[in-house]
C-alpha cells in the first residue's frame, strides 16, 4: 500500500513515516534497525504498546490531530497484521493439502508398485505352468513305461536303468520348479484336487477316501496344474442277511 503518513509526535519526540516501517511478530519495526551496525541515529521500533501509549497522551492533552494520525496508523497496522494472518492461514492449509497430496501420491504407488509385481508373477508363473503342463503327457509316457517294462537280458536291464535315469532327472528339474503331485491313495477326496472317474465299495477304506489313481495330478506351488483322475470309495457296503433258504435243515432245527 502507498499510503504514507508523517506526523511529528511531541509525546514520541520523533517522526514517523508509515511507510518507514514493517510489522514483524506483532511490532512495527523499520527496516534501517537491519541496518543498524553502518548507520547512526537509528530511530527505534515502535509497537502498538508504544502507539496506543501516544494516542492516549494526544487524547489527553487534546491533540485532535495527533490522534486521528494515530488511529489511521493503529488501522492501517491491524489490517496489515490480519492480511498476514490470512496468508498464514493459506499457507497453512495449502501446506496440509500438499502434505496429504504427498501421502496420496505415496499410497497410490505403493499399491501400484505391488499391483506390478503381483501381475509380473502372475504372468510369470502362467507361462511357466504352460510350459510344465505341455510336458505333463511325456510325464505320464514315462510312468506308463515304467509299470510296462520289464526288463529280462542284461542289455535290456542296462537300457532300462539309462530310461529311469532320464526320467529321474527329469523330475527333479520338475521339481526344481516348485512342481509338485497331488496325493490321492488314502486321502480324501477334494474337488479342487481330484476328478473322481469311479466309485466302487471298499472293507479298507472308508466312504469318500480316494482308493485308486489313474492318473497323476500336478501342482505349481499352490496352483493346479491338473487334477489326478482317481477312484473313490462308495464304504463297506452292506453286509448281506443269510437267506433261510441255503440253510440246511439240520440248522434249521427240528426236535426230531
Amino acid at each position: 500500500m502507498n499510503i504514507v503518513i508523517c506526523c511529528r509526535l511531541p509525546c514520541l519526540n520523533f517522526e514517523m513515516k508509515l511507510s518507514d516501517f514493517e510489522l514483524t511478530n506483532g511490532e512495527v519495526s523499520s527496516p534501517n534497525t537491519t541496518k543498524a551496525s553502518s548507520t547512526k541515529n537509528v530511530k527505534p521500533p515502535v509497537n502498538l504498546k508504544t502507539l496506543f501509549k501516544a494516542y492516549r497522551k494526544a487524547i489527553l492533552v487534546g491533540d485532535v490531530d495527533v490522534a486521528a494520525q494515530i488511529e489511521s496508523m493503529i488501522y492501517i497496522i491491524e489490517k496489515e497484521r490480519d492480511q498476514l494472518d490470512r496468508k498464514v492461514l493459506t499457507l497453512s492449509a495449502e501446506i496440509s493439502s500438499g502434505k496429504e497430496k504427498l501421502v496420496r501420491l505415496q499410497a497410490d504407488f505403493d499399491n501400484f508398485r505391488k499391483r506390478s509385481e503381483k501381475e509380473r508373477l502372475t504372468i510369470r508363473s502362467d507361462a511357466q505352468g504352460e510350459v510344465i503342463e505341455s510336458l505333463l503327457p511325456m510325464v505320464d509316457n514315462f510312468e506308463r513305461a515304467k509299470q510296462q517294462l520289464k526288463p529280462e537280458t542284461e542289455m535290456e536291464k542296462k537300457i532300462n536303468v539309462s530310461y529311469q535315469g532320464i526320467y529321474k532327472q527329469f523330475v527333479e528339474i520338475m521339481r526344481s520348479l516348485r512342481v509338485s503331485v497331488v496325493a490321492t491313495v488314502g486321502k480324501p477326496f477334494d474337488p479342487k484336487l481330484h476328478e473322481a472317474i469311479a466309485r466302487e465299495e471298499s472293507q479298507e477304506y472308508k466312504e469318500g477316501i480316494i482308493i485308486y489313481e489313474f492318473r497323476r495330478g500336478f501342482l505349481l506351488g499352490d496352483r493346479l496344474l491338473r487334477p489326478a483322475m482317481v477312484k473313490v470309495s462308495s464304504g463297506p457296503g452292506r453286509k448281506k442277511t443269510p437267506d433261510p433258504s441255503d440253510t440246511p435243515a439240520a440248522v434249521i432245527g427240528s426236535d426230531e
